[in-house]
């Protein structure tokens, strides 16, 4: 999994056991592969290049994940353990207005490169059949955690889901994609723990206009590309002319208090329970400050915030991808139309063998 932070390449070892429809999972290995500046450089400017240098750069990727891959099976000691490569890739493009989005990194060049068999492009049927293609992590929250009644994930891009009848979820707002961006030129280059926007002042101007664009008040499904984080949300920053820990105590506010409203408008489900779990991962879940902040918002309204071990903070979406393979290869759903807003279920991924 390689999420819109460009932190790095997620990688997990996941050993799936299913028993009339009950599933147990375990995390056997877990690493993250930082990515080189140069890969970095690549990855964020896939919105520059032309269609032909799009396709040699997605073959190339795919390449180098399938070498990662193989690297990590060593590391490991994994050889002859790895019965199947899910591969979500990196999002280059999410148009669903048009029915379209699309994933770096080729499938056949990681099936190529490692000789496993390999599964990509999880999100092109649901798009086909009218969804939005994201969330698609909820197919996992309710197989492989069906005690919680709420899910945060807080990437690149924060998302919700909840269960009930029928599960639901979307994206809610750009989040740690802005807030590295907002910090590249400190020290570490990132505002660990919050530390940072935790010194800072909220400028009540520029908060008003982030929690006022248009994006905020459309209905559910609906779900974010990378553009808007930053084509539209960081240059607002930067033309306020902030300092950087104002600058990060605004944005964080802003993603608290965007993920509140819509906490507030998911709760509305769950009737007559006095009090919802709300399970948190992703990086954004190590921002102590961030955390505080969503929590001292929802926490009267009857929502407890629980933050698991750091592997599955740091792993879920690599686990649940490589559960989704699973069902593909079962061929089972495993995306929710419920979530997406699809004309019905889907099974979503190719399958690349060599």
């Amino acid at each position: 999994m390689s999420g819109s932070s460009l932190d790095g390449l997620d990688m997990a070892f996941v050993h799936f056991e299913e028993n009339a429809g009950q599933w147990i999972f375990e995390i056997q290995e877990a690493y993250c592969k930082p990515y080189p500046l140069h890969w970095k450089e690549k990855l964020t400017g896939i919105n520059e290049l032309s269609a032909k240098e799009y396709l040699l750069l997605h073959t190339l990727y795919g390449h180098w994940l399938g070498s990662a891959v193989n690297d990590f099976i060593e590391e490991k000691n994994l050889t002859y353990r790895v019965q199947l490569i899910a591969s979500h890739g990196h999002t280059a493009f999410h148009d669903p207005a048009r029915r379209m989005t699309a994933q770096l990194g080729d499938g056949a060049a990681i099936a190529a490169v490692t000789g496993i068999r390999t599964i990509t492009d999880f999100r092109s049927i649901d798009l086909a059949l009218g969804g939005q293609g994201a969330p698609i992590v909820p197919i996992g929250e309710k197989l492989l955690f069906p005690d919680y009644d709420l899910f945060l994930n807080i990437g690149g891009i924060a998302n919700l889901s909840a269960k009930g009848t029928n599960r639901i979820g979307f994206d809610v707002c750009p989040a740690n994609r802005v807030l590295n961006l907002l910090a590249a030129g400190t020290e570490k280059g990132y505002d660990d723990n919050g530390s940072l926007a935790a010194a800072g002042n909220v400028d009540v101007n520029l908060l008003g206009k982030l929690n006022g664009l248009n994006y905020y008040n459309q209905p559910y499904p609906k779900s974010l590309s990378n553009e808007f984080g930053l084509k539209e949300i960081y240059p607002m920053i930067l033309h306020a002319q902030l300092s950087i820990h104002d600058a990060l105590a605004t944005y964080v506010e802003h993603i608290a208090t965007q993920i509140s409203k819509s906490l507030n408008l998911l709760k509305q489900i769950f009737s007559g329970k006095e009090e919802l779990s709300l399970l948190i991962t992703g990086g954004g879940a190590h921002n102590r400050f961030l955390i505080d902040s969503i929590n001292n918002k929802v926490s009267s309204e009857g929502i407890k915030c629980i933050i698991p071990s750091d592997k599955l903070v740091d792993y879920k979406e690599a686990l649940i991808i490589a559960l989704m393979g699973a069902l593909r290869w079962r061929e089972d759903i495993n995306v929710l139309h419920t979530v997406t807003g699809a004309s019905k279920d889907s099974i979503n991924g190719a399958v690349w063998s060599n």
